[in-house]
């Protein structure tokens, strides 16, 4: 049960309220309730954190992937500039 105190909660701002009620709760059960239901707790505690790296790794890397489209938009937008002022020159040229 103390790994649920000690390893679980050391960053308890990530982990939400009504989770933290709870491991509380079973704190204050007696020892042979509280050691039975400790380590699914753990588990569930482990599997909020991961969902809430995999939520930040995913919208990190959405905020990247808009960052590269306004990249690739600028880019494509110079390059028909480009293309542009080319054929009006092409087309001064043969004239």
């Amino acid at each position: 049960m103390s790994s649920i105190h000690d390893s679980s909660f050391t960053t308890v701002e990530s982990i939400p309220a009504d989770l933290q009620r709870l491991t509380e709760s079973i704190h204050l059960l007696p020892l042979e309730y509280a050691s039975q239901i400790g380590p699914l707790v753990d588990a569930v505690v482990e599997s909020t954190r991961r969902r809430r790296r995999i939520l930040t790794l995913v919208q990190e890397a959405l905020g990247q992937l808009r960052l590269d489209m306004k990249y690739l938009m600028f880019d494509l937008e110079a390059t028909r500039r480009e293309r542009d002022e080319y054929r009006e020159k092409l087309e001064e040229f043969e004239n």
